[in-house]
Parts: structure tokens; sequence; C-alpha cells
């Protein structure tokens, strides 16, 4: 037999969603339903609190404690580099396929870094800001106005300083 569910015990549970609108219930019941939350109820907090990142997909931590779900973001690096680009939001439903082609600044990317610095594997804060160009370059914007790799070979070679400030 399954040991007895214990009401106080903090639960986390990970979902990844689209910001600002109410995901399916269908795909919240499974996940919160045993731990005896209301998959509508939940499904409007998310939605709620993901309104700064509308239209994105993002991932969202649900922390479950005494029958109460608390929504926290936890956004990836594609998300912010979106999001720094001060994109109109769009309806995902009806635009597809979007060429994200704006232009951040190498001072937004560090910023980025700094925020994604504790889940990156790189030893160094210079590491974490090339992961973030890679991701602006997958994405499809450039730094600066010049492509995230040509930004990535000159801090190899030491023109771009990245200075770690821990």
């Amino acid at each position: 037999m399954p040991p007895k569910f214990d009401p106080n015990a903090i639960h986390i549970v990970y979902l990844r969603c689209t910001g600002g609108e109410v995901g399916a219930t269908a795909s919240l019941a499974p996940k919160i339903g045993p731990l005896g939350l209301s998959p509508k109820k939940v499904g409007d907090d998310i939605a709620k609190g993901t309104q700064d990142w509308k239209g994105l997909r993002i991932t969202v931590q649900l922390t479950i404690q005494n029958r109460q779900a608390k929504v926290s973001v936890v956004p990836s690096a594609s998300s912010l580099v979106i999001k720094a680009l001060k994109e109109p939001p769009r309806d995902r439903k009806k635009v597809k396929n979007i060429k994200h082609n704006g232009n951040i600044s190498l001072e937004q990317v560090i910023d980025i870094a700094k925020t994604m610095r504790p889940r990156s594997l790189a030893r160094k804060l210079e590491g974490t800001v090339k992961e973030i160009l890679g991701t602006c370059q997958s994405v499809g914007c450039t730094v600066e106005g010049q492509p995230p790799h040509d930004v990535i070979d000159k801090i190899n070679e030491g023109e771009i300083e990245i200075e770690d400030s821990e």
C-alpha cells in the first residue's frame, strides 16, 4: 500500500505553459488532482501569475503546501531573450513560426546570464554569457548589430571582457 498523503508536506510541480493563458485543465488534473487541488482554480492562478510573459512558453513552478498552490515562473534562456527583444505580445493561435529578428545589447545579455547563473553549468559568468549568446543565435536575433557567434569569437579572443562580479 502506498504511504498516506501528508497535506503539510511541501510538493513541487513543474509545468510548461503559455504565459497569460489558462492552460487545458485536462493536462493539469493528473498532476495536481491527487494533491487535492482544483485544476480550474490552479489554472486561473497560473494565468494570473504569468501575465508579464504573455504569449511565451515558460516553465511554471507550483509549490503546494496545505492544499494551497503558489505560482512562480522559472524562465528559460530563450524566453528571457525573447522578452528582452520587447516584441508586442502575439496570439499563438493565429501567428505561427514567428522570426525574432530584433537586436539586444551586450548588457542585456549579461543581465540574462546573471539571472540564469544558478542553473548554468558554466564555471564562470563568461561561460554563461556564451550560453545565452548561443540561445540568441538559435532565437535569431542579433547582439549589438552583429551575429551572436561573432560576439562569442570576440569573447574567446579576449576582445570583450566579462567581469565576474560575485
